[in-house]
Parts: C-alpha cells; structure tokens; sequence
C-alpha cells in the first residue's frame, strides 16, 4: 500500500468509512437522542439541586459547598477529553457508551445508598446544633466518591452519544447531510426539555420527599437510557476501524491511536493552509463567558423581584432557569423549521447559513443579552431607592416593587443566543475535524464550556476582592439593592463585544473542509 495519502492510501484520516446503507438515519438517531434524554435527566437530577445537597444533609458551609460544585463541575467539562480520547483510539464510540452506562449506574446508586445513612432518629441523640445529623466522614468520602464516579461515566458518555448520534447520517448524500444539520438542532431541542423538566420536578422532590428518591429516580432512568440505546444497535451504522465511528468488534481509531491522528491532522492543516485549500482544525472560537456568568446572576436578581402571579402562587426564582428552557425549545423550533428553510433556498447551502456566521450570531445574540440585562437591572436599582430598600447593614435584599416579567426578556434572548451560538459550535467541532476524531472534536466544545465555567468563577472572585479591598461595596453584595450587577454584566458585554471582534477577524480566513461523509 502506498504511504502518502491519495488515492490509494490508508491513512485512517483519509480512508472511506464503509457503512451498511439500509442502516443508520433518523430512526436510529432516535435511538440515541432519547439516550440522551434519559442521559440529561439523571445528569440534571443531580446537578441543579447539589448545593442544597451539601448545605443541607452533608452539613457544609455555603462557600465550602460553592467551591465543591464548581470543582466537581469543571471536572465533568474537561474529562470529556480524556473520554472522548478513549473512544476514539482504543473502545470506539458504541462500546465507550455502554461502558460509560455502566458506570453511570453504579455511580448514581452509590449515591442513592450515601443519602440513606443514619437519619437524626438513629443518631441517638447525636445531632448538630440544627437537629440535623451531622454526616459521618465515611459518608462524606462514600458521596465524593461517587458523585466524582458520575463525572468520569459522563466523560465518556457525553462527547460519544452525540458523535455517534450524527454517525447515523452521511454528509455525502444531499438528504442526509440536510438532515445532519437538522440532527444537531433537534438533540438541543431534546437536551433542553429534559433539563427543564428535570430541574422542575427532581428540585421538588429532593427538598419536599426525600433525597434517596431523588437520587434513586435519576438511576432508574439512567438504566432506562442503557436500555433504550442496547435495543436500538441492529439500526446503527457502524464504520471501520478507520473511522472512529465506531463500536463493536471494530473499536476506535488503530494505527498510532488518536494521539498519532491529532498529530497527522496538525500537519495536514499546516500543508493545507499553505496552499489555501482547506483547514483541518478550528482557527478561533467563541468563549462565551457572559452566559455562564449571567445564568447565576439573573437567578439572583430574580430572588429580588414581585414574583407573584395571582392570588397565592409565588414562583420560586430557581423555576425561572425554565424560562430559559422554553425560550430554546421555541427558538430551535423557529430556526429549523423557519429560518433554515429560508436561507436555504437563498444560500443553497444545506444548512442555511455557514456554521462560522450561525455561531458570530449567537455571539452578538449574547451582547444584546447582557446590554437589555445591564438597562434592567439599572431599572431595578432605581426602583429599589425610590423605594427606600438601600438600607446600610441589611442582611440580604428586599423585595422591590418590580415584576417578574422584566427579566424575561432576557432569558428569551439568552435562548436564541444559545441555539445560534452552541448548536453552532457543536455541529462546527464535529464537522470540521477528521472522521477518527469526531468524538475528541464534541469534546473540545463541551471543554470550551468548562474553561468558561473556570473564567467566570475568577471573574466574580476577582471582582469582589478588588471592590471590597478598601472597605466599598461589592457588585455582588449579599444585598442585591446595594450591590451593582450592572456594571457586571455592562463588563460582560464589553468582553463579549471583544469576542465577537476577534471571531469576526479569524473567522473571515477560515477555510471549511471539503464535505467529505464521515469519513474525513
């Protein structure tokens, strides 16, 4: 066999991916974005109410407990390189799903047994100044243990699920690449109503049932999931060993394993941008930090507001977060089925508009954003004082004479941002990477996510100290109605306006790769 690649080479970057054509598409696709489904419940199960977990049944301090989930958040952002990477060189996608199933389970029913140890009935006598009793180290290491079992199973689970769901379509067949792209709206349309329903209900049930169901509930359905994707396999697609799509007997990528690929695509890239024909890897992409700062602040801001709606109902301000949920699903709906068949007709192009101006759209989406949240938050400062709520040495903000609604708006734009923005960037790392590497691409996005989390959090830490050093308010006063959310998020905007300057600018010298199927 000839070394170089062309024609006749075996380069797994450049080898076709064989597939069995009566297999694959949207029926099993469905397969797989139910997987994800049940996948995003449990993960949600457990994340949206951990902190209450903490405070609560494990005794920590509010900034101890902060710390925990930022950390165990971050993990479960990054490990996805070290999953995907597993994938790709040695199990292959299928078997890294079902491995990493597994160890989801065994993860979320080790922490259902963590939240059934000794209630303050059976600690004779033995509890904490609140009546609560206080958690053995034992069981505080048991619940580390598996909550940080959960972050490696979603390493895997993760990057894998997605990548093998857009497997089922071929990028070569006119119809199946319209449908691709199609895919990748429709799994964040899936992934945001389970997160919305999961953080309604599992919420509930963790602070009025007990945290055993709501531990136990997120096991079951992860088991379901496992269920739903082993019976869907007689209708996947499978590739070769060349391709990395892969499953079953064919594992992931051979020759060299996927640090060998990574180094062959960076010297295809360079070959290929010296000749102007085509990139292999991203040139500059979108760190979108204004959205995983101003997610926490707008909930808190929230907290402050008329929240009445009728006679008795007051909504909790943690339930807005599924305004945000509705405004995606609405969005996604709009985009697919509106705007993509618009701009196809207009463009040719099989998904409307170029993934690179889909994600700068949601860039500047997010600018809008934080300008329309800085002006509101200004509105509710002004209400606040003419009110008379700006009270030295309150302990935490008053109610202000302002409705709920205000804030909506936000949350409807923060939703179109992320279906231009992060649907973008999700379809952008799968597509434009080498076929062997697909699922290391889907977690280089979901990386992307984590280093903003980290940013964010260095933000606000950084913020507060310096606004504080001199003995001055800071911008996240524990009173709100002191404190100066707007010059937080008027930051934000200026941060991302040099975002979006600086995607713009590479963005226009960035060449696609050629449509190739799967197997580029």
């Amino acid at each position: 066999m000839a070394s170089e690649s062309g024609p006749g080479s075996t380069d797994p970057l450049l080898l076709p991916r064989r597939r069995a054509p009566s297999k694959g598409g949207w029926k099993s696709a469905l397969f797989i974005i139910w997987v994800e489904v049940a996948e995003r419940f449990a993960y949600y199960g457990i994340s949206s109410n951990l902190i209450s977990y903490l405070t609560g049944p494990l005794g920590q301090t509010t900034a101890a407990a902060a710390a925990a989930v930022n950390a165990w958040s971050g993990a479960a952002s990054m490990l996805p390189l070290l999953g995907a990477a597993v994938a790709d060189s040695w199990l292959g996608r299928y078997c890294t799903i079902v491995a990493s199933s597994v160890l989801y389970i065994v993860g979320l029913g080790m922490l259902t047994l963590s939240s059934m140890f000794p209630s303050p009935q059976q600690c004779r006598g033995a509890v904490d100044s609140q009546g609560a009793c206080p958690p053995s180290s034992f069981q505080t290491v048991f619940f580390y243990i598996s909550l940080y079992l959960v972050a490696i199973a979603q390493s895997g689970h993760k990057p894998c699920v997605q990548a093998f769901g857009a497997d089922q379509f071929d990028a070569t067949d006119p119809g199946e690449s319209s449908s691709r792209a199609s895919f990748f709206n429709w799994w964040y349309f899936a992934l945001c109503v389970s997160g919305t329903v999961t953080i309604a209900l599992m919420s509930y049930v963790q602070d009025n049932v007990s945290w055993a169901l709501g531990f136990g509930v997120p096991s079951l359905v992860m088991l379901l999931a496992l269920a739903i994707f082993l019976l869907g396999t007689r209708t996947y697609r499978f590739y070769g060993s060349g391709g990395g799509g892969g499953g079953g007997s064919n594992g992931g990528a051979s020759a060299g394993g996927t640090f060998s690929l990574v180094g062959k695509a960076f010297a295809a890239w360079r070959k290929r941008r010296s000749k102007r024909q085509e990139a292999a890897w991203p040139v500059d992409l979108p760190l979108e930090n204004g959205d995983v700062a101003e997610d926490a602040a707008l909930a808190e801001e929230a907290g402050t507001l008329d929240r009445r709606v009728g006679p008795a109902f007051q909504v909790p301000p943690a339930a807005l977060q599924c305004f945000l949920g509705v405004s995606i699903v609405a969005c996604i709906v709009v985009y697919d089925r509106v705007l993509v068949p618009v701009a196809r007709r207009v463009t040719g192009a099989a998904s409307g508009i170029t993934l690179l101006r889909r994600i700068g759209t949601g860039i500047a989406l997010a600018l809008v954003t934080l300008v329309v949240a800085a002006l509101v938050e200004m509105k509710r400062l002004r209400a606040a004082r003419d009110a008379g709520l700006v009270v030295d040495g309150a302990a935490g903000a008053a109610a202000v004479p302002m409705s709920l609604w205000w804030i909506v708006p936000q949350y409807v734009l923060l939703g179109a941002a992320d279906v231009f923005a992060m649907v973008g960037m999700q379809e952008f790392f799968y597509d434009q990477v080498p076929g062997a590497l697909k699922s290391l691409g889907l977690a280089l996005y979901l990386s992307v996510l984590g280093v903003g989390s980290y940013i964010s959090s260095f933000l606000i830490t950084a913020i507060d100290g310096l606004t504080t050093r001199d003995g001055g308010t800071s911008w996240f006063a524990d009173d709100l109605n002191r404190g100066h959310l707007d010059y937080f998020y008027l930051l934000l905007a200026a941060l991302t306006a040099l975002d979006l300057v600086a995607f713009t600018y590479f963005s226009a010298s960035y060449v696609y790769r050629r449509k190739g199927g799967n197997s580029h």
